[in-house]
């Protein structure tokens, strides 16, 4: 099969390797339907180290059933899947508690051991937890709005969700969303979901921030750092956000997000920092009895609800793809991502 690794930063390489086997009697293998370059891709393939041994690449697929293990019991040869970003078993104690991403018998794809998703097959690890059906659907039939809207499930849609449900987003708040990526995007839609009274999203890429609009932003700053936050105060009365969902992940994102909570108000974070020590003091959180949460999604947790409310139009968050290359061409949509000419690419088997 075809599969994609990256060997340093911008280094990215489709190779031909064998297909993968079942090694546990947990596992299951998937033949990928649609896969994507994630924006948190973009870390890597900025910063990686350059090394003899690729990393394979990608976390996000929507696929088919292909075989399973002895254990597997929920699934069948034939399912139309999608998989969550990080598999679990979805029993132990974390999961029951809706925090999948910290099961301890669970995981991240990304290792030469589990092996990427941005490729034609794939083991799933603890399928009986992991890959949930999609019903009544057949992916060779279903059209390309359909697809890519299931596939955001596997990440970047709920993603988005997680920050809105972890900052409390709901009626008569006001939210601010920073970042125009498709998690921030995927914020917005979120939080118009859940009733947002006023959403602004911190974004200066006019063909994203119009997107936003269409999701459901109420105003749009261009505007970045102090200049960014007298903004948001100024469209806030002077009293801030309720609630400010961070999807960017670098430090100035941060420091936006402190500037323009309120008091008494929530920072929920989905990007995946690119930083361990950051304010908390009396001037960022602790003057403002401010709330700091988020973390990588449980998307698992959100998935049967989110499932059926693409399949009944109620949500269209596929919008953000809007480039589709084949397994051969997916160095260039990393490059197409990072030169920021692509908002979101998808991978077509």
């Amino acid at each position: 099969m075809k599969a994609t690794f990256m060997y340093g930063a911008g280094d990215v390489r489709v190779e031909t390797v064998a297909d993968p086997t079942i090694q546990q009697p947990t596992d299951a293998i998937v033949r990928v339907v649609r896969a994507c370059v994630c924006g948190s891709d973009l870390h890597p393939f900025h910063s990686m180290e350059q090394s003899d041994l690729g990393r394979p690449m990608g976390h996000e697929l929507i696929g088919v059933v292909e075989e399973i293990g002895a254990a597997v019991g929920s699934l069948k040869k034939g399912d139309f899947v999608v998989a969550p970003f990080a598999f679990s078993d979805n029993t132990c104690a974390f999961c029951r508690d809706g925090f999948q991403t910290s099961c301890p018998h669970g995981g991240f794809y990304g290792s030469r051991e589990v092996g990427g998703l941005q490729a034609e097959f794939a083991r799933i690890p603890q399928a009986d937890g992991s890959l949930v059906v999609v019903p009544d659907v057949d992916p060779g039939a279903a059209d390309e709005k359909l697809l890519a809207s299931l596939l955001t499930l596997s990440d970047v849609y709920l993603t988005g969700y997680h920050a809105a449900h972890m900052g409390r987003v709901g009626p008569g708040k006001v939210v601010t969303v920073i970042g125009d990526g498709a998690v921030g995007l995927s914020a917005v839609l979120a939080a118009r979901q859940l009733g947002a009274e006023q959403i602004i999203l911190m974004g200066r890429h006019r063909s994203r921030t119009d997107l936003g609009v269409e999701f459901g932003a109420t105003e749009v700053v261009a505007e970045r750092g102090e200049e960014g936050i007298s903004r948001v105060m100024d469209l806030t009365r002077g009293e801030g956000s309720h609630v400010v969902l961070e999807a960017v992940g670098h430090m100035p994102a941060y420091e936006q997000a402190y500037g323009i909570v309120r008091p008494g108000g929530i920072i929920s974070r989905v990007g995946v920092p690119q930083y361990e020590e950051a304010p908390i003091g009396f001037g960022s959180l602790f003057g403002k009895n401010a709330t700091l949460t988020g973390g990588p999604a449980p998307v698992r947790a959100y998935m049967e609800p989110a499932i059926r409310q693409v399949l009944t139009g109620e949500i269209d968050p596929g919008r953000v793809f809007d480039r589709v290359v084949g397994i051969d061409e997916v160095p260039a949509g990393y490059a197409a991502m990072d030169a920021r000419e692509a908002l979101n690419v998808m991978v077509k088997m």
